[in-house]
């Protein structure tokens, strides 16, 4: 996380790997979808809570990724918005991240037989989906720490 000159009150972290694109993200809930039916049960809520609140639409399409009342609720003013999480959300995403964190080794056959796409430009393999979690297990308990809410703009 790169702290500007109001540090105390955010924090900008950039994605390894993303080139500064949500479509990572996107591919990743993407890949989500087939792994699922074939996880743990105990991942698969865990990861389910952890996507539906960041970056996966859910099995319906229609996950909502921003706390009713965060930022203003005129859609006009929340343009570009892709990810807006409230201290309490944070929090609460962390603790499923904590939670889940040590079983994501138990997906990588299932990943491997389900959702590897070795020719795709985002998420070939295990390492760079289980990467791109991490990723956002540090973003969350950084700002779970610092007692901060998450903002994902689009450029």
């Amino acid at each position: 996380m790169a702290a500007g000159p109001d540090g105390a009150f955010f924090a900008v972290y950039e994605f390894l790997r993303t080139c500064g694109s949500f479509k990572p993200h996107f591919w990743a809930g993407e890949r989500w979808e087939p792994l699922r039916d074939h996880a743990d049960p105990m991942v698969r809520t865990g990861l389910d809570t952890l996507l539906l609140g960041l970056i996966w639409n859910g099995s319906d399409g229609e996950a909502e990724h921003t706390d009713p009342g965060f930022f203003c609720d005129d859609l006009g003013f929340s343009y570009g918005l892709l990810v807006g999480r409230s201290p309490d959300s944070v929090r609460e995403l962390a603790a499923t991240w904590e939670g889940v964190r040590p079983r994501l080794g138990g997906l990588r056959g299932g990943f491997d037989e389900h959702a590897a796409v070795p020719a795709a430009r985002w998420f070939p393999d295990f390492e760079a989906f289980t990467d791109l979690l991490e990723e956002w297990g540090r973003v969350l308990s950084e700002a779970a720490r610092r007692g901060w809410g998450i903002v994902g703009l689009s450029e």
